[in-house]
């Protein structure tokens, strides 16, 4: 069970309450509550159940400071994003990263300097990948 957890992405709520323990670093419930966007404000109850379900997900870590629990992220930003995304590629794109980009690609969610950045990028990462190779072929 323990394993489901560390894969699943964050719900809107927990994203948006891990925006703030890692902006905060550390915080307490009455400080997420006031960081949360949106109107209304949540419950005070609703932030402390809310970092309880985070707690026993093992995404965050809590230390009792006087009268109050301090919350700090176990989890890093990108670390999270990158689940969130292993996620959208699995159940829209089939697992294929490259759907993906495509998908970006012809929907015109990329602009054309954009599609640049990402070519130098690509380049990078095969020459970088090239020498890795050439590396372990050489013992």
């Amino acid at each position: 069970m323990g394993r489901k957890h560390k894969r699943r992405p964050l719900t809107p709520l927990e994203m948006e309450i891990m925006k703030v323990l890692w902006e905060e670093n550390p915080a307490t419930v009455q400080t997420v509550q006031e960081k949360l966007p949106g109107a209304p404000r949540l419950a005070y109850t609703t932030v402390q159940t809310m970092l309880n379900v985070l707690h026993r997900k093992g995404k965050v870590r809590r230390t009792l400071r006087g009268r109050a629990f301090e919350y700090m992220p176990a989890v890093t930003r990108e670390k999270a994003i990158g689940v969130a995304i292993r996620d959208i590629i699995d159940r829209l794109f089939g697992g294929s990263a490259e759907s993906l980009v495509m998908s970006l690609v012809e929907t015109q969610n990329v602009e054309p300097e954009q599609l640049a950045e990402l070519s130098k990028l690509i380049e990078k990462h095969r020459d970088a990948e090239a020498r890795k190779e050439a590396k372990h072929g050489n013992r």
